[in-house]
């Protein structure tokens, strides 16, 4: 990418990011018009790729782009203090419902992020969601107290089990043309989270609440 986008007014970056989303949000891939996000910016087809130097390598730096901006509002000093696996994940996914709700095209430009299929982008994005479920849990998870699992309860698995459970939901939704509802998803994924704390935590804490 063009350090000159990041010269950019910071209304400007803006714009330009989501027009991006709203575009690859609402389309396929190979369907995303280039010149439809460079008229919802408010720039040239030209300037757009004078910033990035292609389709992907715009639509990769906004992977990026929404991936940091859930980290940076969800880790908080709030989070840092939790310290039960479910209670986190579960305070974790209220912040993510209230993201999604300021800013709709997010979600749109998630899902379709995630079944991305025999595009261009299809292999990047595999892998960068792969390092990514490691990466957050590695990073993020480190300052759990994680004594309250069964023995033979792996947490890593745990969280990649809920991962692929929330996965599921959205390629229900998305094969039955049905939209993907924030509130209907968190509380399914409530739901999930007491199923899977009643099999993997130990008994005397299966009993405490996480937040809903």
């Amino acid at each position: 990418m063009n350090d000159k986008f990041y010269e950019l007014p910071p209304e400007k970056q803006q714009r330009i990011l989501n027009a991006a989303m709203e575009v690859f949000g609402l389309n396929e891939y190979k369907r995303a018009s280039t010149d439809l996000i460079a008229v919802k910016a408010g720039v040239s087809k030209g300037l757009l790729f004078y910033y990035f130097y292609n389709k992907k390598e715009l639509y990769l730096f906004l992977f990026h782009y929404v991936a940091d901006i859930m980290r940076k509002q969800i880790v908080n000093q709030k989070f840092q203090k939790i310290t039960d696996f479910y209670e986190l994940l579960a305070y974790s996914a209220v912040e993510k419902a209230k993201i999604l709700e300021k800013n709709p095209y997010i979600l749109e430009f998630a899902v379709k992020a995630f079944y991305s299929d025999k595009e261009d982008v299809s292999e990047d994005l595999k892998k960068m969601t792969t390092d990514q479920i490691k990466n957050v849990y590695a990073e993020y998870f480190a300052h759990l107290d994680l004594s309250k699992f069964k023995e033979d309860a792996n947490p890593m698995y745990v969280y990649k089990m809920l991962v692929w459970m929330a996965d599921g939901y959205m390629h229900d939704m998305k094969m039955n043309g049905k939209p993907v509802e924030t509130d209907v998803l968190m509380k399914e994924f409530n739901t999930w989270m007491r199923m899977l704390k009643k099999l993997t935590y130990k008994e005397e804490y299966q009993d405490e609440n996480h937040r809903d």
